[in-house]
């Protein structure tokens, strides 16, 4: 009986953890940004400190932002990958440094703020990204 008393916590556990990530998976399928596949053109205005402006335009069949600004001829960019995704801090040789004066990179889509990061942000024909140079 010792035994059998001892088990049943555990499965229930179990089965409550199982239930969770099934849930979580459910979430994220339903959740997750569209894609639209094929080919498009995609407009990336970067902003820099001064208030410059450089655009470049790709034609791409990409579906997310970051392969379209891998793409675009001339863009350069660095960051580092942590655990909300990829962090861009340096665009076109400039350094935006949050901890140094509350600055950096903020990343729009025709006009909006971008809801998911430039790995996960869905890009469509004729989307006009912007990222600026922000300070906080």
């Amino acid at each position: 009986m010792k035994g059998q008393s001892r088990k049943k916590p555990l499965l229930i556990g179990i089965g409550v953890l199982i239930i969770l990530a099934v849930v979580v998976l459910a979430a994220y399928i339903f959740l997750k940004p569209d894609t639209q596949k094929g080919s498009k053109e995609v407009t990336i205005k970067v902003i820099n400190m001064a208030g410059e402006e450089k655009s470049y335009v790709v034609k791409t069949d990409a579906e997310f932002l970051r392969q379209v600004m891998d793409e675009a001829e001339g863009l350069t960019y660095d960051g580092a990958e942590d655990a909300t995704g990829y962090m861009v801090s340096t665009v076109n040789g400039e350094t935006a440094d949050y901890n140094i004066d509350g600055a950096y990179w903020g990343f729009f889509i025709n006009g909006e703020y971008c809801n998911y990061g430039i790995t996960q942000q869905p890009v469509s024909d004729g989307d006009v990204f912007s990222i600026e140079y922000t300070k906080g």
